[in-house]
C-alpha cells in the first residue's frame, strides 16, 4: 500500500531542465523555484514575522542544532510546536544538524556525530534516529535526515565513505520516523565527483523518503564541479519529488541551479551580507558604508519596490551605519530578501514563458557593470 505523502510536489510548467511548480505542505503551497531565509534560532536575525510576510517569504528554514540546545525540542513541543513558538504559520523546513556537525569539526563515527555546545561546552552526541525524534518534536512541515558533510575539495576515499554513511544513515532515520503528518528528505552526497552524485541520487531515490536535499555543495568547490555535480544529481533523481539545494543564496549560483533543474534553496547569504553593510541590487552588489553615499538621496536599488527603498535614502542609511544604529541591519535585511524573492519570482514567471534562458543571460549581465556604475 503506497503512504499518503504529507508533502507534495507538482510541476507547472517547464523550460528545458528548469522548472517551475507548486510543493504543498500542512502549512500552506510554495510557489516553486523558492527561496527559503535562514531563522537559525527560530528567527530570522533582525526580522519578525510580518516582515518576512512582507517582503515576499512563503517558507522559512530553521536549525535543528541550535533548538535543541536552546531551548530544546521538548520545552518547544510544550509550547505547541515550531510554527507557534516563532509565530509563523507558514511553512517549515529544520535542517538535521550535519552541516553544524561539519562546521564545528564533530568527531563522526557509524553511530553518530558527536560535539561540544557552542553554548555550554557540554558534550553532545547526535544520531540519525534522534536528529528525526527531534525534529518530530520541533514539529516542521519537512525534516531532513542527518547527513555527512565534508569540505571540499577532498580525497575521493573520504568524499566516497562520506557518502555510503550518510545513505546508511538515511535506512535508519526512514525506519526511526513517526510522525505521518511530516515529510522526511533524503540528501545526496557525493562531492564534486559527478558518478557519485548520480549514484547517491539513484539510491536515496530508493528509499520512502519524500523529497531531496542536495547537500555536501559550495564548501570549497569550484563552479563549474558544482554544476557538474548537481546537474548528476538531478538525473538521479525522480521528476515527481521536490529538489532542494542545501545553502546556496547568491544571485548566480540560484540561477544556475534553476537552470539544472532545482526547485528549494536557503541560505544565510542575503541578510548576512546585510549585517555587514552589503547590499544585493539587480545591477551588482555594493557597501552602504562607502563615503561616496553620504550625500547621495537615491533609494538603494532603483528597480526595487520594498519598504526600505520606497521610503529612505542611501545618504540616510549610510549614515545609520556610520552611527552604528541597529536598525540598519533590519532594513537592509528587508531590501536583499526582497531582491533574492523578486529573483525566484521572476524566474518562475521566465519558466512559464519558455523564456529561462534569455533570463538568466540578461541578469547576470546586468549584474556585472563597470565597477563605477555598480550604484549607479
Amino acid at each position: 500500500m503506497t503512504r499518503a505523502r504529507p508533502v507534495t510536489y507538482r510541476c507547472t510548467a517547464e523550460d528545458g531542465a528548469a522548472r517551475r511548480g507548486l510543493l504543498v505542505t500542512p502549512h500552506g503551497a510554495v510557489e516553486t523555484p523558492a527561496f527559503m531565509p535562514v531563522a537559525t534560532r527560530a528567527s530570522v536575525k533582525g526580522l519578525d514575522s510580518q516582515d518576512l510576510r512582507d517582503v515576499g517569504t512563503a517558507m522559512v528554514l530553521a536549525n535543528t542544532y541550535h533548538l535543541m540546545l536552546r531551548p530544546g525540542a521538548g520545552r518547544i513541543a510544550a509550547l505547541g510546536g515550531l510554527h507557534t513558538f516563532m509565530g509563523w504559520d507558514g511553512p517549515i523546513l529544520t535542517d538535521s544538524g550535519g552541516y553544524q556537525a561539519f562546521s564545528l569539526k564533530a568527531s563522526v563515527t557509524e553511530e553518530g556525530c558527536g560535539f561540544k555546545s557552542v553554548y555550554d561546552g557540554s558534550h553532545q552526541f547526535l544520531t540519525p534516529e534522534q536528529a528525526v525524534s527531534i525534529q518530530e518534536e520541533l514539529g516542521p512541515d519537512i525534516a531532513m535526515v542527518l547527513d555527512v558533510c565534508i569540505a571540499l575539495p577532498a580525497p575521493a576515499e573520504a568524499v566516497a565513505d562520506a557518502m555510503e554513511r550518510t545513505l546508511r544513515w538515511a535506512e535508519r532515520s526512514v525506519r526511526a520516523r513517526s510522525r505521518e503528518d511530516q515529510a522526511l528528505f533524503g540528501i545526496v552526497q557525493g562531492g564534486a565527483d559527478p558518478d557519485l552524485r548520480y549514484d547517491s541520487a539513484r539510491r536515496t531515490a530508493e528509499l520512502d523518503v519524500d523529497g531531496f536535499g542536495i547537500g555536501g555543495l559550495s564548501v570549497g568547490e569550484d563552479f563549474g564541479r558544482r554544476n557538474e555535480s548537481v546537474e548528476a544529481a538531478v538525473a538521479g533523481l525522480p521528476a515527481g519529488a521536490p529538489r532542494y539545494f542545501m545553502g546556496l543564496g547568491d544571485m548566480e549560483g540560484l540561477l544556475e541551479a534553476i537552470a539544472r533543474g532545482v526547485d528549494l534553496f536557503d541560505c544565510v547569504w542575503p541578510t548576512r551580507l546585510a549585517r555587514h553593510g552589503k547590499v544585493i541590487t539587480s545591477r551588482g552588489d555594493y557597501n552602504i558604508r562607502l563615503a561616496r553615499f553620504a550625500g547621495d538621496e537615491r533609494p538603494l536599488d532603483p528597480d526595487c519596490t520594498c519598504s526600505t527603498c520606497r521610503t529612505y535614502s542611501r545618504a540616510y542609511l549610510r549614515h545609520l551605519a556610520t552611527t552604528r544604529e541597529l536598525s540598519l541591519s533590519r532594513l537592509l535585511s528587508v531590501h536583499n530578501l526582497a531582491v533574492t524573492h523578486r529573483l525566484l519570482q521572476e524566474a518562475r514567471a521566465a519558466i512559464s514563458a519558455g523564456a529561462f534562458a534569455e533570463f538568466h543571460r540578461r541578469v547576470v549581465a546586468r549584474r556585472r557593470p563597470a565597477p563605477e556604475d555598480i550604484s549607479g
